[in-house]
């Protein structure tokens, strides 16, 4: 089942002041560009397996941050979990759960990258 049709619904619904544009469904990604110039790729295999990446900022071809559940940092609080910060490092996830909903998860990171579009992870 492909989670971003109802991801895109959700958000749309549940975000609609955070969002610049509504939300953008490609084959395989749901496309979130927020009012604060954050572009949020969001590509949900599963409840615990996912990955999200975003820029901020006009420069498209500026520094990537994310979260994914690729597992391939088991010494991380948060395994299989991960914040790819914007200096290359890696650190657990401070925003999302392998066990939360998705549309929780998503919901949670739109707020926080509101807040700061580096988590606290560095800056461009």
């Amino acid at each position: 089942m492909n989670l971003h049709p109802f991801l895109a619904e959700r958000i749309a619904a549940d975000c609609a002041e955070a969002l610049a544009c509504p939300p953008r469904l490609t084959q395989d990604a749901l496309i979130l560009d927020l009012n604060n110039d954050v572009a949020l790729t969001v590509r949900y295999a599963a409840a615990d397996a996912y990955s999200l990446r975003w820029r901020s900022g006009p420069d498209p071809a500026g520094v990537e941050l994310g979260i994914d559940t690729a597992p391939t940092h088991p010494a991380l609080a948060t395994v299989p979990n991960h914040f790819h910060r914007a200096d290359g490092s890696v650190v657990a996830d401070p925003v999302t759960r392998t066990d939360a909903r998705p549309e929780d998860n998503l919901r949670r990171l739109v707020a926080a990258l509101l807040h700061d579009p580096q988590l606290g992870g560095g800056g461009q």
